[in-house]
């Protein structure tokens, strides 16, 4: 069992940061593929960003086309958290920000599909104003 909590949504203005937190609890938070994916109202939950596991212990970043230069997804196993740094914010990137996590990895595309993974977080308000 993997429990997700997100952290570090907030109100910011266009152009700002925010990092975005995801703590797992869980020994084998490592061998995870852990994503992001973003919800706003009467639409389904769409990919952000995955971190997964290839072979060799290396790990492996993919973006949505639209926050690559943007954000960035990074993990520190020792904390059990993948982050996710959000520059040059647009009001469209206003939503409700999920993550989650599956044991499989994944490689570009294939990591977009949410029925693939099987802990979801609460999620984490980020609103841009313009």
């Amino acid at each position: 069992q993997v429990q997700l909590v997100e952290s570090g949504g907030g109100l910011v203005q266009a152009g700002d940061s925010l990092i975005l937190s995801c703590a797992a609890s869980g020994r084998t938070f490592r061998s995870y593929t852990i994503s992001w994916f973003y919800q706003t109202p009467g639409k389904e939950r769409e990919f952000v960003a995955a971190h997964t596991w290839g072979s060799g212990s290396v790990y492996y970043a993919y973006y949505t086309d639209s926050v690559k230069g943007r954000f960035t997804i990074s993990r520190d196993n020792a904390k059990n958290t993948v982050y996710l740094r959000m520059n040059s914010l647009k009001p469209e990137d206003t939503a409700v920000y999920f993550c989650a996590a599956t044991p499989r990895s994944c490689s570009g595309s294939g990591c977009y599909s949410g029925n693939q993974y099987i802990y979801w977080g609460q999620g984490t308000q980020v609103t841009v104003s313009s």
